[in-house]
C-alpha cells in the first residue's frame, strides 16, 4: 500500500482538474463562463460550483460563490437562521496568531479548507473566499488569460486601489444618511445574543 503525499502537486492536480471539468460542462451547457471551483477538506471534495450567470440570470453566480455555499450547506446539517445552533461553520474557533483581525475568536466558516479553480478568481470572489475563511487558493490561468476572452476582471482589482471618489467604474457617494444608518450597528452593537462571524 503507498502512502499518498497530499502536499504533491499530483495529489493536487486532481482538484484542479475536477475544477476545470466543471467549467468546461458550463460552457458546453450553456450555463455560464468558463469557470469550475472545489473546496477540499481532508482531502475530499466537499464543494463543488460552476459559474452559472446565463443559466440563471444572476451576476454573482460564480463558480468560487456556488463551491462556498455548496459546502457550507453540507457542513451545516439544519437550518440555522433564528436558532441557537453555532455547530458546523459557525462554531467559535480562536483567531489565528498573527491574523490581522483584532476580534479573538470568529466563527470557522471554511477555515482547513482548500480551494481549487480553474481561474484567477475576481474580486467579488476573491472577498467571498476571505469571509469563507479558505486557507489556500490554487488556481490555473492568470487574470491576463481570461482577459483574453472577454472576462476582464483585472480593472476592478485595480479600481478598488482608488478612493471612493476616484473610481472609474461606478460613482460612490460614501457617508450618505450615515448617521441614520449607524442605527443598524447600534442594533447589533446592543443584541444580547449576537453570534460573530
Amino acid at each position: 500500500m503507498s502512502i499518498i503525499d497530499i502536499e504533491s502537486n499530483e495529489y493536487k492536480q486532481q482538484f484542479l482538474h475536477e475544477a476545470t471539468r466543471l467549467a468546461i460542462e458550463s460552457v458546453e451547457k450553456g450555463w455560464g463562463g468558463p469557470f469550475g471551483a472545489v473546496i477540499v477538506q481532508n482531502g475530499k471534495i466537499i464543494g463543488r460550483g460552476q459559474n452559472r450567470v446565463l443559466l440563471t440570470g444572476i451576476p454573482v453566480y460564480h463558480a468560487e460563490v456556488t463551491a462556498i455555499i455548496d459546502a457550507c450547506s453540507r457542513i451545516n446539517s439544519k437550518t440555522l437562521l433564528g436558532s441557537d445552533y453555532h455547530e458546523g461553520n459557525l462554531k467559535m474557533i480562536p483567531r489565528p496568531k498573527g491574523s490581522p483581525d483584532p476580534v479573538p475568536e470568529r466563527a470557522q466558516m471554511l477555515k482547513g479548507c482548500d480551494l481549487y479553480v480553474n481561474g484567477a478568481p475576481c474580486p467579488m470572489c476573491m472577498s467571498a473566499i476571505y469571509w469563507a475563511r479558505i486557507d489556500r487558493v490554487y488556481f490555473g490561468t492568470r487574470l491576463s488569460d481570461t482577459s483574453k476572452i472577454g472576462f476582464d476582471d483585472e480593472f476592478q482589482y485595480i479600481d478598488f486601489r482608488l478612493s471612493w471618489k476616484e473610481r472609474k467604474a461606478i460613482q460612490c457617494f460614501p457617508d450618505f444618511e450615515r448617521e441614520y444608518a449607524l442605527k443598524a450597528c447600534k442594533a447589533w452593537q446592543n443584541k444580547k445574543d449576537r453570534h460573530p462571524y
